[in-house]
């Protein structure tokens, strides 16, 4: 009996875990670190690893709530993985100069992403769309 309650308070508390909400902006920031460590990366290693990271956290952003342009937002999102796996390939056959446009296309995604989520500003606000 005592197993038992140890499975479902496991089962249990697992499941809580998994539907937790993503915080997008912690997610975020920590996927800018990734990406600046995979920008300033010296090795193969080092950008692997940084990489791998920063396509995990956007893997986990797109399980967020998107309460404006939802589907652009996962586009985006998507784009971005695309891009990343793109730079990965090219720096493990090409070297690490071959990962820099991909790597820069994710910038630029990322800023014309970013513009769908900006907060209204004062007179948007007060006079609306």
């Amino acid at each position: 009996m005592k197993y038992f309650y140890f499975v479902f308070i496991l089962l249990t508390s697992s499941v809580s875990i998994a539907s937790a909400p993503v915080d997008l902006e912690i997610n975020m920031k920590n996927t800018g670190l990734a990406y600046k460590q995979a920008v300033q990366a010296t090795n193969i290693d080092e950008f692997n690893l940084a990489i791998n990271e920063f396509i995990s956290l956007v893997e986990i952003s797109k399980t967020a709530k998107f309460y404006k342009e939802p589907e652009q937002s996962l586009q985006g999102l998507d784009k971005v993985i695309a891009q990343a796996e793109l730079a990965k390939q090219a720096a493990n056959l090409q070297g690490l100069s071959a990962a820099k446009q991909p790597l820069k296309n994710i910038d630029n995604l990322r800023k014309k992403y970013h513009e769908l989520h900006e907060p209204p500003g004062f007179f948007e606000l007060l006079f609306g769309k």
